[in-house]
């Protein structure tokens, strides 16, 4: 299938690359249809809006700059995309990269939540005061010794 994007042009993706977020993203709910795909600069994701052409949101696995991150999340909340176990589960963060050259960074307290058997995703709120919206990748990456 091909989709217009906006950083990217017309790109062609597979079907198991599009993911529906029923309740849309906080501040864009009425978006729902988005395709997830790499980005030219690893390990960077692109989260496509299949509705709009001009709305995409840099993503990256917390995980992989962040080692201690952890999330507890509410069962509704992983019901409400099908989650029946730990092992379904893809987390996502949400980037920002500032024109004015200050840190990259991450918003580690409002993950992304997906659903990799049946290709939903949730946006949820951490109330662990440890995560905050503007988490600098490259600092939490040196801290470890590593890089992104």
């Amino acid at each position: 299938m091909e989709i217009a994007t906006k950083t990217n042009g017309t790109i062609t993706i597979e079907e198991n690359q599009i993911y529906e977020v029923p309740s849309g993203l906080f501040g864009f709910e009425e978006y729902t249809s988005f395709a997830m795909y790499e980005a030219e600069q690893k390990p960077f994701l692109w989260f496509q809006s299949l509705q709009d052409k001009n709305l995409s949101f840099l993503l990256i696995d917390p995980f992989a700059f962040c080692s201690d991150y952890e999330l507890d999340i509410d069962d509704e909340s992983l019901k409400s995309i099908g989650i029946e176990s730990p092992s379904d589960v893809i987390v996502m963060s949400i980037v920002t990269v500032p024109c004015d050259g200050s840190p990259i960074t991450a918003n580690l307290q409002g993950p992304l939540i997906f659903n990799k058997k049946n290709n939903k995703c949730i946006q949820v709120i951490s109330c662990d005061p440890r995560w905050f919206t503007k988490h600098d990748i490259f600092a939490e990456a040196a801290k470890r010794g590593g890089s992104c």
